[in-house]
């Protein structure tokens, strides 16, 4: 029997789109020599989305779909297609048309030479604005930077997943998410497609800039405990500087007898200890973030290890 591919896109409001989605996929599906799934995940939709997706599945039963009970965010969609698909692998992609349906042979090709884990990587997008390509350069600056695992800089969701990667991305319960932080944290074989982002073809992107600050913020905080000690590694650096500013003074006016004529006065000196205390409660801070981080990792829950492949080896 032909190995089975499953596609996953996540919709919500793009009735504009899933017509001409789905035209052009199975277009380019029948140049494969594959079995097909294709799963859309309705992430709530209020416009005429759910209608289109069930006239399409009348007519093919290769297309499936989930309809979220309201809009849970299109971290929760891909997760649900991901949950769900049943292919020897998986490729997700948008159904707005940004990413090229075309390139499709070519993950399956890089697939079928090994690589677990296909990402695509946009050269550029075109009608992005200046803010998103701003705000894109400092989001993958900062999470390479406090990260724990490196992120790749334009990485996008076009990706193909082979199914035992999927089986080790089931198991994460985490309910903050980012889908290819996640991805890139599990490791496994990994090769590139890359690719010029079109052109959304009708209406809006559903994800604002609030939407996608909250993301990253989430990814942040989910992958880098960082933020979380910031206070700590502050408290020490204002406790290191006062001490020492601290021990100039009490030398220099009490000890010296003020050789230099500074005259510190008994507000400064004040001041002096008030910062140093300010450093005191920092690090006291610091050290309840380090539990704090603990307790994250584990309500985080995720697997101790992963393994890729496995010989002789039984429970």
């Amino acid at each position: 029997m032909k190995k089975l591919i499953s596609i996953v896109i996540p919709i919500y409001n793009e009735e504009g789109n899933i017509s001409l989605m789905y035209t052009t996929l199975t277009s380019v599906l029948k140049k494969i020599d594959y079995r097909r799934e294709i799963i859309f995940i309705n992430d709530g939709s209020t416009d005429e989305s759910q209608k289109i997706l069930h006239t399409i599945s009348q007519k093919d039963a290769t297309v499936k779909y989930l309809e979220f009970s309201r809009n849970f965010g299109k971290e929760a969609a891909t997760s649900a297609g991901l949950y769900y698909a049943k292919g020897n692998a998986t490729i997700m992609i948008d159904a707005d048309l940004q990413h090229p349906i075309e390139l499709i042979p070519d993950f399956i090709k890089k697939w079928e030479q090994g690589a677990e884990i296909v990402i695509g990587i946009r050269n550029k997008n075109k009608g992005e604005r200046m803010i998103e390509k701003i705000g894109s350069h400092f989001f993958y600056k900062i999470m390479n930077a406090i990260g724990e695992t490196k992120v790749i800089s334009k990485a996008t969701d076009f990706r193909l997943i082979d199914k035992k990667v999927i089986e080790e991305f089931n198991k994460f319960t985490e309910r903050q998410r980012l889908t290819r932080g996640i991805l890139d944290w599990i490791g496994f074989t990994k090769d590139y497609v890359y690719f010029d982002a079109n052109m959304r073809n009708t209406g809006k992107a559903n994800y604002s800039i609030s939407k996608k600050f909250k993301l990253a913020t989430s990814s942040f905080i989910a992958n880098s405990l960082i933020p979380l000690k910031l206070a700590g590694y502050l408290g020490l650096i204002i406790t290191f500087f006062s001490s020492i500013l601290g021990i100039f003074i009490f030398i220099e006016q009490y000890i010296l007898a003020d050789p230099w004529n500074m005259n510190f006065s008994g507000t400064a000196i004040l001041a002096v200890l008030t910062l140093f205390l300010v450093g005191i409660i920092l690090m006291c801070l610091g050290i309840i973030a380090l539990y704090i981080a603990n307790i994250q990792t584990e309500v985080m829950n995720r697997p101790l290890y992963v393994v890729k492949t496995k010989k002789n080896i039984t429970l």
